[in-house]
């Protein structure tokens, strides 16, 4: 990944579409070494992390990371999830965060000049070509290694720089011995939401 000390930099992270990529790939992600590793090697200006949550529910499997997130250094931006019935009668859970990362990618960008945006979602690609229009230049972070790729195509080609998250997992992953890793293992995250 090129990175430059003098460059403004902040981090934009797509929370439920980082959880299923590294969940496919098999990486947990140590979110204190991620934020030690940008701090290091940039101008660093924020961590934003973007999630949906479940506020009727007593105790949410991504409270404990939003929480842990929240006293480590990470800006949370979270938004209740909303509950809908499908046309086969399932309920399901909607708690898509797109909107809220790209205003706040907007917002930010007159104080930013490297934007890095930890998402595959094609939807971004407007994002990315706007904030490249205001002179900023947009890594995306993903994965092309599953099948089907985690990160949509044309995102990955209107980026400046596309990150494969495999080659950042020496950096960024969790070792073993490290008890304050903030990855949570829980499988109801994934279930829980559904991206619309």
């Amino acid at each position: 990944m090129k990175l430059n000390k003098n460059e403004r930099t902040a981090l934009f992270i797509d929370g439920a579409n980082l959880y299923a990529t590294t969940k496919t790939i098999g990486l947990e992600i140590d979110y204190k070494r991620l934020l030690r590793f940008f701090e290091d090697e940039t101008h660093f200006i924020r961590a934003l992390y973007y999630t949906a949550i479940t506020d009727d529910q007593e105790y949410s499997s991504i409270r404990p990371l939003i929480d842990w997130l929240d006293y480590n250094g990470y800006t949370m931006v979270t938004k209740p999830t909303k509950e809908f019935v499908d046309s086969a009668g399932r309920r399901k859970i909607k708690g898509n965060m797109d909107t809220e990362l790209t205003v706040g990618a907007l917002t930010l960008s007159d104080h930013l000049d490297h934007i890095v945006i930890f998402s595959g979602d094609g939807d971004f690609r407007a994002l990315v070509e706007a904030l490249q229009a205001r002179g900023k230049r947009v890594s995306i972070v993903s994965t092309l290694t599953t099948s089907p790729p985690m990160v949509a195509d044309d995102l990955r080609r209107q980026a400046d720089q596309f990150v494969e998250i495999t080659e950042l997992a020496e950096i960024i992953g969790r070792k073993s011995d490290n008890p304050h890793s903030a990855d949570n293992d829980d499988d109801e995250y994934e279930d829980e939401y559904e991206d619309a």
